[in-house]
This record gives C-alpha cells, structure tokens and sequence, in this order.
C-alpha cells in the first residue's frame, strides 16, 4: 500500500503527495547542498512550462524553474559521456531539463540561468545541477520573446 505523504509549500498550500513523486538531488542545488528531495509542482496556467521546485525537507524552501526549451528552442545542452553514465543513459534527449528563474518586481527584469540547468532522468527520479560553459547565468526573460511581449515567470 502506498503511503500519502503531506507537505506545506511555498505557493500550494498543503499538498498529498507519494515517496515516488520526490526527485533527488544526491549533491543538492549549488548553494543549497542539504537539500536532497524536492517536487516538481506545475503552475496552474503554464502549460508545463513553469514549474515549482519545492523542497520536501524545507516547506518555505521553493524554486520556479522552466522549460529552457520553451524560451530557447535552440538550447542546445551537452552532457560530458561520464555525467550520461552516471544518469544511466547514452542519449541527452533521455534526460530532462530544467532552468532557475529569478523571478524579480516587475517580472519583466526577472533572469533565467541556463548556464546551470537541472537535469532529471524522467523514469528514476535521480537528478543534479550541471555546468554548461557555452551559456551565461543571467538572461533577462526579455530577451525570450512570447510573441506579446509576455514573460513566462
């Protein structure tokens, strides 16, 4: 039987969730090295776009992240053979991918990282923070354009 788990988060109230939903950082985030086991929490409206990266061990501890693809559809991210082997895949497409936005007041100078994105094996769960030299850490949402001039965080 499969145990309901509960959890206060940052943008959701309490949530249910199950053992198998957590995604596992074994390194943690830069800078948030503790920091083990989160969940990937779609924003309502985003069309899985934007998502939150909440922290089961720190309710108030939430990140939004994004489909760099869906800003970028030229990122372009290369994982050396060793980090593939590590995930337990010989292809980067088997993997997914994530950026860190810093969202900001007005939302239109907020940044995304795709320097540093988030890769997460769909099918384990297992995940780590990587470096990607060809990128640079701070873009303005501004200069992904959404047709309207919208920013997607």
């Amino acid at each position: 039987m499969t145990e309901i788990l509960k959890l206060q988060t940052k943008y959701f109230g309490e949530i249910e969730y199950e053992e198998k939903d957590v995604v596992r950082f074994p390194a943690g985030i830069i800078g948030f090295e503790e920091e083990q086991a989160f969940l990937l929490l779609p924003f309502d409206g985003s069309g899985g776009g934007m998502l939150c990266l909440q922290s089961v061990r720190t309710p108030a501890l939430a990140f939004v992240v994004l489909d760099p693809f869906t800003l970028k559809p030229d990122y372009a991210p290369e994982l050396e053979r060793a980090e593939l082997k590590q995930f337990g895949v010989t292809e980067v497409g088997d993997l997914g991918f994530y950026v860190l936005c810093a969202v900001k007041n007005p939302v239109s100078a907020s940044t995304v990282n795709l320097k540093c994105p988030l890769v997460i094996h769909p099918e384990t769960r297992e995940a780590r923070q990587v470096i990607m030299e060809r990128y640079e850490m701070r873009h303005p949402l501004a200069e992904f354009s959404r047709g309207e001039g919208e920013a997607p965080c």
